[in-house]
């Protein structure tokens, strides 16, 4: 089964490293066009800065980045290696920054634009792209707890809980676990939680890395 993750949502952050000041935004994005639409924006928007340099990387397209000026090999290739590193694809990232008077060195600028990429990945959060199996699981209260263990054993994730006289979890669960984990939650409760499928779904779903 196919999978790739992607960022779950647009940030912004921001540090300060003798006296420079780091902006770094992530951005989720398709195609390379959308990439460089945010770039623009991004360098409108901070014109007055020193440097705005940016990476991107586009799922079985282009992969691309800038050092905007700073010494080679110091700004874009790092930030990108975030995103290498983290296995994030479909992401535009620009960090922009305002000099402060004192030279970082080459080591420092590679530290300092990594931890501005990483630190707008971490706020941006990551999610999974794939295919997934709706189902719903009815169970007493007494249950709930260990349903839900069982959904994070299996690679899923909660979708909406309904309390009623008993209660209905509804989930989703990756395609080739689907028929193992409503058989096994068949087995552990003694056959009083049935499990029901409402059909399959591919999108991203926010993870819960650590």
């Amino acid at each position: 089964m196919t999978e790739y993750f992607v960022p779950t949502q647009a940030s912004e952050t921001e540090f300060t490293e003798k006296r420079s000041t780091f902006i770094g935004h992530v951005f989720p994005v398709e195609t390379e066009e959308q990439a460089r639409e945010r770039i623009e924006e991004m360098k409108k928007k901070y014109h007055d800065a020193r440097h705005n340099c940016w990476c991107y990387t586009i799922k079985d397209g282009p992969v691309r980045y800038s050092d905007d000026g700073e010494p080679q090999g110091t700004a874009g290739q790092p930030m990108l290696g975030v995103f290498q590193k983290e296995g994030v694809t479909n992401v535009c990232c620009v960090v922009t920054r305002y000099f402060g008077g004192v030279l970082l060195g080459a080591g420092g600028l590679v530290r300092a634009y990594a931890r501005s990429a990483k630190d707008a990945l971490d706020a941006a959060g990551i999610s999974v792209v794939r295919r997934w199996v709706a189902m719903e699981a009815p169970c007493t209260y007494g249950q709930f707890e260990e349903v839900r263990r069982e959904v994070l054993r299996f690679g899923g994730v909660e979708e909406q809980v309904d309390y009623g006289a008993d209660v209905v979890l509804s989930v989703l669960i990756p395609e080739e676990e689907a028929e193992r984990f409503a058989a096994h939650l068949l087995d552990v409760s003694a056959g009083t939680v049935q499990v029901l499928e409402a059909g399959e779904v591919f999108r991203a779903v926010p993870l819960n890395r650590g």
